[in-house]
């Protein structure tokens, strides 16, 4: 019984000496460094996103607030518009700037075409009030619907990271354990020096992978949630401008 003690403290010492995680990534197979590499990249860019658009969101969210003061300061649309110019990363005052532009254009083409019909007793040559709303209205959702893809710019990314890292990590513990199986049956046996580097080499892929999932899981559902809220912002803006503009520019 003896006997046995020293022998098994050999082979774990020898087992554990190669549990070095440095040591098992560079000696990894070239599919599962393939994947390392692979699940690293994934890691890296997804950081970067996250930090991306932590900066990006919470500016925009932080510039949109303020806007939304000077838009309800009771000032005139020209005033709001040189003061949206301070804030070119604000989407309410993209979608202000849109919205007085193509308010500038309705009254102008109403302009030329009663000094165009002066005097004249066929009013059906007047824009309709129905079709410069309609043109104001496509004119704040097209600049809401650009406002809001740059702020879903690389968002996929983070999702197909959260959804498919673990798999591609999986992938590589995979193919890990199948040369581990492969070892043991060249050796002719299942010893723990034999078995525990292969083994360990393999799990390091899906632990990588889960490194780069959750992160980017993570980041994904709150950033998607900012957005939802930034979303819903524009939308209310766009209403409360087209309704002030109903109110006070446009006659029925």
């Amino acid at each position: 019984m003896l006997w046995i003690q020293p022998a098994f403290a050999e082979v774990t010492k020898e087992a554990s000496g190669s549990f070095n995680t440095m040591d098992l990534v560079l000696q990894s197979g070239p599919i599962v460094l393939a994947v390392l590499l692979l699940l690293v990249s994934f890691s890296v860019l997804s950081w970067a996103i996250i930090w991306t658009k932590w900066k990006t969101i919470g500016r925009s969210a932080f510039l949109s607030e303020e806007f939304l003061e000077v838009f309800w300061s009771g000032r005139s649309m020209d005033h709001i518009y040189s003061e949206s110019k301070k804030y070119p990363h604000a989407p309410t005052a993209k979608i202000f700037q849109a919205g007085y532009k193509e308010l500038q254009k309705i009254f102008e083409r109403q302009k030329q075409r009663k000094e165009k019909n002066e005097g004249a007793t066929d009013t059906s040559q007047l824009v309709p009030p129905a079709s410069t709303i309609q043109n104001l209205e496509r004119s704040l959702n097209m600049a809401s619907r650009n406002e809001i893809l740059k702020l879903e710019s690389s968002m996929t990314f983070l999702a197909t990271t959260a959804s498919t890292a673990p798999f591609i990590g999986l992938f590589g513990t995979v193919w890990g354990i199948m040369g581990a199986f492969q070892n043991i049956g060249a050796q002719g046996g299942a010893s723990l020096a034999v078995v525990a580097p292969s083994i360990a080499e393999a799990l390091i892929a899906t632990a990588v992978g889960l490194v780069a999932a959750i992160p980017a899981s993570i980041g994904y559902n709150f950033f998607n949630n900012k957005i939802r809220n930034s979303k819903i912002q524009m939308e209310n803006f766009a209403g409360d401008f087209l309704n002030i503009v109903k109110r006070n520019f446009l006659s029925y």
